[in-house]
């Protein structure tokens, strides 16, 4: 388990994202993933991570919550947001060039609990639309 420490701490949005994002990207190297870039932004949005598992270039969204008042991390990876994604990674598809391998979209929820997270990872959570 990862340390949340300095997650609820940080003044700004941006700040609590990058806490979350480094313990996302130890979480997954941990668990066999391949970091191939990450904060991906082009003309059709961003992409938390990009990462390899295996021979699949997988599209991560990041989803991270010190409370569940709002409801739980997973939830809020909805229908707007799937297509955001989807759009952000044909176009980083289509920039890169070469021919295109197996790619997925996964989603890894973090919820912050006492002296670190728990993590959720949900391979192969939405398809392009």
């Amino acid at each position: 388990m990862s340390s949340a420490a300095g997650f609820g701490e940080q003044a700004h949005t941006v700040g609590r994202g990058r806490v979350a994002e480094d313990a996302a990207a130890e979480w997954l190297e941990a668990h066999g993933y391949r970091i191939v870039e990450r904060n991906h932004r082009n003309d059709a949005g961003e992409l938390d991570l990009v990462a390899e598992d295996g021979d699949t270039l997988c599209f991560l969204e990041v989803k991270a919550r010190s409370e569940t008042l709002f409801g739980p991390a997973l939830a809020a990876v909805g229908p707007r947001k799937r297509r955001r994604v989807a759009r952000a990674a044909a176009l980083y598809l289509a920039l890169r060039g070469g021919s295109t391998p197996p790619c997925r979209f996964d989603v890894l929820a973090m919820e912050s609990e006492a002296g670190g997270w728990r993590f959720t990872l949900v391979k192969d959570a939405f398809l392009a639309t």
